[in-house]
């Protein structure tokens, strides 16, 4: 709930009251049942609120019966994310991304309009056609939207293709920032490449994915790419929609995963960027966990940068703070490091993500698991029976 507070936040509205329902099964007709909604609807009336935003996904029928029922507007999860990231949204492509998952989801919606999509329209020179519904020209029409963005969007897809194939002919090292909204990803790669991309501390403060070369001493250039956070429950439209902003991570040599130690959820935060990481196919790209704001965390603070490296001796964790700039020689160093071993490190990170120990595969698993919970075990040899 903390977090819808500052997702309304980003959305330019101004949180008043909060409403919990604690319930076995969702309502079908109004997903929190006529009493709950009774409910808030008296304390939307009493604090004198004109919208009540759901921290889920609601069904076009729940959200339109909601509306019926309490008088006022209702808008779900993945309606805010997305009016947030339409204001957002800067370049060509951003806009184009964001525009395209905005079609999608109101083609879902139609069902909330009113009488007038049940009247017919057709005859000789009308248009639509005989017998055509106002509720099907308005879904063919998004249609033909969506199709025309899919087909701008491929077309921007290519020319980021090219850009790429460019830099892979130099053989450029290439490294992604991800992470979970307001980890600090872009004050981190400004700090890193003096780009001075837009950085604030909010919900989805950047969208556009920017690349910046930076050089570094022994090793030369690289290309270092900052690109949109993550969110739990990332309505699936915009995963869609994003792919081409997600090339990104998915065609980067390492992917620096940013964290925000000081946060209470830290863990939660990371588990949800891994499950985007692997809906998109970038789970076997190598990565070092950037663990960012120690500066909020005094025990850590005074204990500086630290560079923290697994069984295989590889980089594997940092702490540092982006915004006051301790630890970034450190991280300077160990990209510089990792530039010069990239298919090792691959390899190693392939192998310890297959060879699992079997008791692992059994073990009853928590319903948000922990990175940290799973230890490879390399080099294990296993008989056809034990396997």
């Amino acid at each position: 709930m903390a977090e819808l507070s500052l997702l309304a936040d980003s959305a330019g509205s101004v949180p008043v009251a909060s409403v919990v329902a604690r319930k076995g099964r969702t309502d079908p007709a109004l997903y929190i049942g006529s009493g709950k909604a009774n409910e808030l609807k008296r304390v939307m009336e009493e604090h004198g609120a004109e919208l009540a935003i759901f921290n889920h996904p609601l069904s076009p029928t729940q959200q339109r019966n909601l509306e019926r029922h309490i008088g006022f507007h209702v808008m779900d999860r993945t309606g805010l994310i997305l009016d947030i990231f339409s204001k957002r949204a800067q370049s060509h492509i951003g806009k184009t991304q964001v525009e395209l998952a905005q079609v999608r989801y109101r083609m879902s919606r139609l069902v909330r309009a009113w009488s007038h999509l049940e009247r017919q329209r057709g005859g000789i020179g009308v248009r639509g056609g005989p017998g055509e519904t106002q509720m099907e020209l308005d879904r063919r029409m998004l249609a033909t939207k969506a199709k025309r963005l899919e087909n701008e969007l491929e077309k921007l897809q290519r020319q980021q293709r090219t850009q790429r194939r460019a830099r892979n002919r130099k053989d450029v090292f290439s490294v992604s920032l991800v992470g979970y909204t307001n980890a600090g990803k872009s004050t981190l790669f400004n700090a890193l490449t003096k780009a001075g991309a837009y950085a604030a501390d909010q919900l989805f403060a950047t969208l556009d994915t920017t690349s910046r070369r930076i050089h570094l001493d022994g090793v030369g250039s690289i290309v270092v790419s900052d690109t949109v956070g993550f969110i739990r429950e990332l309505p699936h439209q915009l995963v869609e929609a994003f792919r081409a902003t997600l090339d990104e991570t998915i065609h980067a040599d390492l992917i620096l995963h940013v964290i925000d130690a000081c946060s209470p959820v830290a863990r939660e935060q990371q588990a949800e960027v891994e499950a985007v990481l692997r809906e998109i196919g970038a789970d076997d790209i190598p990565r070092i966990e950037i663990m960012n704001k120690i500066d909020q965390m005094p025990q850590t603070f005074l204990k500086g940068a630290v560079l923290e490296r697994d069984g295989q001796g590889f980089p594997n964790q940092i702490f540092l703070s982006a915004k006051t700039g301790l630890g970034l020689d450190l991280l300077r160093s160990t990209l510089a490091e990792c530039s010069q071993m990239t298919d090792r490190i691959r390899v190693e990170h392939n192998r310890a993500k297959k060879q699992l120990a079997p008791d692992e595969f059994l073990a009853p698993l928590p319903e948000r698991p922990e990175s940290s919970d799973f230890n490879p075990i390399l080099n294990r040899s296993y008989t056809p029976n034990d396997a």
